[in-house]
């Protein structure tokens, strides 16, 4: 039976979220600060964290932070729990470690859903090593049993979305990917309007593969219609500067030069 730790301060929420995952066939836990949160984390080690943002004397984005540079807590996905709304507290929510961000009030179904695909999601084994799926291209070898990718003869270490968000576009390399898709392959819930989780893992993945991550050469968006992973196959530096344009019947495959 799964365990999931609930990190929150208000009763009344953290009991109705409790009930209802316990209802679902969970064992829950529950810590009403930061600091019994971050204790109780660390001596658990629960299948996934339940995190409330506004929290008595720690708050959630430094729980996060220190959970994710522990490496007994480091992948043990984490759902945000939180009034704070606005698309920069989502954006600070992400870069602190969050796996996915789940906006107060919610819908109890949906906070099930999103319970359920991060567990599928994390269950300690990629999607990629579970299916027999194009694992390696040209400069790049993804390395299911580590989070790892080799880019460039560099080993790159990559958080467990990170690597799921780029198995994602490898499997479609030098096509476009819609964020719909995206969101609902490697999130594993149905895509909103809200595409700002895509974009901060999109950035964090182009500092760690990107020689000038402001310009990418590789990870590229095509505004209006998704982003493309564009893989020299014979180890040269592609061109381009990350800046495709998309006519709306267009494949969306890319030359590599910005023309559709």
């Amino acid at each position: 039976m799964p365990r999931i730790l609930v990190i929150d301060d208000d009763p009344a929420i953290a009991e109705l979220v409790a009930i209802n995952l316990e209802m679902a066939g969970y064992e829950v836990s529950q810590a009403e600060d930061g600091i019994k949160g971050q204790a109780l984390a660390l001596q658990l080690l629960p299948d996934l964290i339940v995190l409330d943002l506004m929290l008595p004397k720690v708050d959630g984005f430094t729980v996060c932070q220190r959970l994710r540079r522990d490496e007994r807590t480091a992948d043990i996905p984490i759902l945000m729990l939180t009034a704070l709304g606005q698309t920069q507290n989502k954006v600070e929510g992400f870069n602190a470690g969050a796996d996915d961000y789940l906006t107060k009030p919610f819908e109890l179904e949906e906070m099930l859903a999103r319970v359920r695909a991060l567990l599928r999601r994390t269950d300690r084994i990629p999607q990629a090593a579970k299916h027999s799926e194009i694992l390696s291209y040209g400069v790049l070898t993804l390395v299911p049993e580590r989070f790892e990718a080799i880019w460039f003869d560099k080993t790159v270490k990559l958080t467990h979305l990170e690597f799921e968000l780029l198995h994602c576009l490898l499997q479609r390399h030098g096509q476009t990917v819609a964020p719909s898709e995206i969101l609902k392959e490697v999130w594993g819930y149905d895509p909103d309007d809200d595409i700002e989780t895509i974009r901060v893992h999109i950035r964090h993945l182009r500092t760690k593969m990107e020689p000038d991550p402001r310009h990418p050469k590789y990870i590229k968006t095509v505004y209006g219609a998704g982003y493309c992973l564009e893989l020299p196959s014979n180890g040269q530096s592609g061109n381009g500067d990350g800046e495709i344009s998309a006519e709306p019947a267009a494949s969306g495959v890319s030359d590599g030069k910005g023309n559709a």
